[in-house]
């Protein structure tokens, strides 16, 4: 399928975590160390409000019921809260029950935040470890499931707040869990299969569907539940340029923004300004979380 892209913003090094929140699409720099709201303008294109700094290499975004926003801190394995005022405090340490860099997020309606980590040294060569997502509850209390994942990148919750999916990057798939009712996963079940695909940031769509970012193919890759990549329905889309992480926003939902840079590792990315924000126009709305 062919997508005419628009360029939002340029001058990134590697997004990740693009959300759509209060009317502008945030997202985080990792090399560059910000967190930044994009204003996106009636032509498609966009002005860039750097938000906050953090050191620790910020990653996945959410919110708390409050308003009040949390973070993942890659390098320290920590979720970091932004306080009303805009001073930066730890939200949970991480780094007793993960492996490796903590990554992407998703923060369910209640505030309880779903983390996923490489679960090995990927930057230090490191072979595949599997590992398991952490369940951090919005007072900062930390858990995590029991059913292995091979790499817990994007997640997604649907609109019943039951059920929370995730892409296991070098897994192939992705693994739906029930959300219990004080915020456990349980029923883990193969959600799709998209082997020979990287799935990395995600987001889900009115009718279930999940657009992902393959980190493998320079392209965005839209699945339905209970079938497969090769299915007639995948939807396929090459983009301008590798591509990390994506959202489904603007004010009716259907603009799909993606993510794109030359290279995730930081010995290519970081410095360069290489990266960009792309945007496309699609049918069916955004759905769920984040």
């Amino acid at each position: 399928m062919h997508a005419d892209w628009t360029l939002v913003i340029d001058g990134i090094d590697f997004g990740e975590g693009p959300r759509w929140h209060d009317g502008r699409l945030w997202f985080s720099d990792f090399y560059q160390r910000t967190i930044s709201s994009v204003e996106i303008h009636p032509d498609g294109t966009g002005t860039r409000h750097v938000e906050l700094q953090h050191d620790g290499r910020p990653s996945g975004l959410g919110w708390l019921p409050d308003g009040r926003l949390l973070f993942v801190s890659m390098l320290d394995r920590k979720v970091m809260r932004c306080e009303a005022d805009g001073t930066v405090v730890e939200h949970a340490d991480l780094s007793a029950v993960t492996g490796g860099h903590c990554n992407d997020m998703v923060v369910a309606e209640d505030g309880t935040a779903y983390v996923g980590n490489f679960g090995f040294d990927l930057e230090g060569g490191e072979g595949v470890e599997p590992t398991t997502l952490v369940i951090v509850r919005p007072d900062g209390n930390v858990t995590s499931s029991t059913h292995p994942l091979l790499f817990p990148n994007g997640a997604v919750i649907t609109p019943s707040n039951r059920t929370l999916i995730v892409g296991e990057t070098f897994g192939g798939q992705y693994t739906a869990f029930t959300i219990d009712h004080d915020g456990s996963l349980t029923e883990p079940r193969i959600w799709a299969t998209v082997r020979g695909t990287a799935p990395d940031g995600c987001t889900l769509d009115e009718e279930e569907g999940i657009w992902y970012s393959d980190a493998a193919g320079r392209q965005i890759v839209r699945v339905i539940g209970s079938g497969d990549i090769h299915d007639p329905s995948t939807i396929r889309m090459g983009t301008p340029n590798n591509t990390y992480a994506c959202m489904l926003g603007g004010d009716d939902g259907r603009t799909l923004f993606v993510i794109t840079c030359e290279d995730a590792s930081p010995d290519v990315a970081a410095g360069t300004a290489t990266g960009a924000i792309h945007s496309t126009r699609i049918e069916v709305a955004h759905a769920g979380r984040p």
